[in-house]
């Protein structure tokens, strides 16, 4: 009854669709283009300075450098199954102490990422991941978005063209219900139990006390719980002409998500009290596309407006000098990309 609930939940949510049925007007879309610039793999010219653009097999690590230190959380780079002493010694030369942030340097939707809140913890995540790792401060900032970013290369200003917000998996105690009688009340959440039980089986059983809050995922990643609601009504003259600034210093960037934790929208719009969790390239969704309250068919028309900017981006930049992969090489990229894939799952 209880998988009867969710399979029709899922089915009558079009955000929880597969990628390949959601896709499909893309994907003619996508052939168009490949007609148009003869090359499988255009979008690789979108963020010249990302590598493959952004669209698959990118080093955060490398994007991060791109960004202005001041905009981003301090972070670390580490080699798979690297020493846990020389991590903890770094951890404290750089002086990022617990709580942080672990997670893979090349990621998928989110798996792998974690709140690490002591070295005990840090151990276990290390000697469990077998990809190159990131370590990195807490951000600080409780809010967070996904805010969209598109800028011609002739073009003096970018426009931003969407913004989510993401609602956590967030839990409010009565004193009568455990926590998974809590996630239970939301299809959303219950879709999370099985994971959330490996994480947190000692508290999973638990009664969450009256009025008392818990935070299960503390990032915002629709795969993982998260609610997206979309706040493009917040885009204001001012938001654009803060994030024109910002982005201009982020070499090669044209197109993409920046994903962000921010203090108040008012900070926020005047480019103050704001940290770049991460930046997405060429395989960015306009996210706020998945609020519930979207029908299928703005979605597809969100999809496919953006993907004709990529297009267009990378068509001008080609223009300007930046390569297309060749087929070979793109295949070579996809191949590697399904085998890191594997290893991300095996998390």
């Amino acid at each position: 009854m209880k998988s009867t609930k969710l399979f029709l939940h899922k089915l009558t949510n079009w955000e929880y669709w597969p990628y390949q049925v959601l896709y499909t007007p893309v994907y003619f879309q996508y052939l168009y283009y490949v007609f148009r610039t003869r090359s499988f793999f255009f979008f690789n010219a979108s963020n010249p300075t990302i590598k493959n653009g952004g669209f698959f097999m990118e080093s955060k690590k490398e994007i991060y450098d791109l960004i202005p230190q001041e905009y981003y959380p301090k972070t670390l780079l580490f080699k798979a199954k690297e020493d846990i002493e020389i991590v903890n010694k770094l951890l404290t030369e750089k002086e990022i102490k617990f709580p942080l942030i672990a997670k893979p340097d090349i990621g998928l939707r989110g798996t792998a990422v974690k709140k690490i809140d002591n070295l005990k913890e840090l151990e276990k995540y290390i000697k469990q991941a077998n990809f190159d790792f990131l370590i990195q401060d807490l951000i600080p900032y409780e809010n967070e978005i996904g805010l969209f970013y598109v800028k011609l290369p002739n073009s003096d200003k970018g426009l931003l063209t969407g913004i989510v917000s993401k609602e956590f998996l967030i839990l409010k105690g009565n004193g009568i219900n455990t926590i998974r009688e809590l996630l239970l009340q939301d299809p959303r959440f219950e879709l999370q139990i099985p994971v959330l039980e490996k994480e947190f089986s000692e508290i999973i059983d638990t009664i969450l006390e009256t009025n008392k809050s818990i935070n299960l995922v503390p990032y915002g990643n629709h795969c993982r719980g998260t609610k997206f609601v979309d706040a493009s009504h917040k885009i204001t003259p001012k938001m654009t002409e803060s994030f024109n600034e910002i982005c201009s210093k982020i070499e090669g960037f044209h197109f993409g998500r920046m994903d962000i934790m921010y203090s108040n929208y008012s900070d926020l719009e005047q480019g103050r009290n704001f940290q770049i969790v991460e930046i997405n390239g060429a395989i960015s969704e306009p996210t706020h596309m998945y609020d519930p309250k979207h029908s299928l068919l703005y979605g597809w028309k969100e999809l496919t407006r953006h993907f004709h900017y990529m297009y267009l981006i990378s068509k001008e930049n080609r223009k300007k000098g930046a390569k297309y992969l060749t087929f070979k090489e793109g295949v070579t990229e996809f191949k590697n990309h399904h085998k890191h894939y594997d290893r991300i799952l095996e998390f």
